[in-house]
């Protein structure tokens, strides 16, 4: 039976961190207010090393649509502001020769419909991620040889956990659909 506990937990953990993905992932979608995480991306080449921008400058939101940018290091400007060009985000850097500024324009109707449909996608992937534990837990479980009794219980337990995951990441895509189609 200690084996068996060791894959509902082990399965649990996996779950989990299908969740914190996600979570991870969904941070990474704009909505319509300014979110340092957008620049979680962006690296840039800090002596010789490819370097998150977060770790060579400070992000802050003076205002609800805008970010700024100020490194550490004056002499990473330039390539900061090269870095966030070349990026998907399509921001226009705004060097100000302390910092940058980025503004974030105004979300259209139809951008925040498409970022509803791609919060969707991550969604289903983070629900297929747990349904793929659940289906090797049970795989697991079956190779153990239990009674029969111990074995149905011992689906179930997958199946309810499986749900409550699944459950968490509806409501966690939800609040972000929220959060997106808010003006």
């Amino acid at each position: 039976m200690e084996e068996l506990e060791m894959l509902l937990l082990e399965a649990e953990d996996k779950m989990d961190k299908a969740l914190a993905s996600l979570e991870r992932e969904l941070s990474t979608v704009r909505t319509g207010r300014a979110n340092a995480s957008l620049l979680d991306s962006i690296f840039i080449e800090y002596y010789g090393v490819m370097t998150p921008l977060k770790q060579v400058s400070s992000i802050t939101i003076p205002e609800a649509n805008q970010l700024y940018i100020k490194p550490f290091d004056k002499s990473v400007l330039k390539e900061i502001e090269k870095a966030i060009s070349a990026s998907t985000l399509g921001l226009t850097p705004q060097n100000d020769s302390n910092g940058i500024r980025l503004i974030l324009p105004q979300m259209t109707e139809e951008r925040r419909r498409e970022l509803t449909k791609v919060v969707g996608k991550m969604e289903e992937q983070a629900k297929v991620a747990v349904r793929n534990v659940r289906r090797d837990a049970n795989d697991e479980i079956k190779k153990l040889e239990l009674p029969e009794d111990d074995e149905k219980g011992a689906l179930e337990d997958i199946q309810k956990l499986t749900d409550q995951k699944i459950a968490l990441i509806e409501e966690i895509a939800e609040k972000k659909n929220k959060d997106v189609m808010s003006i």
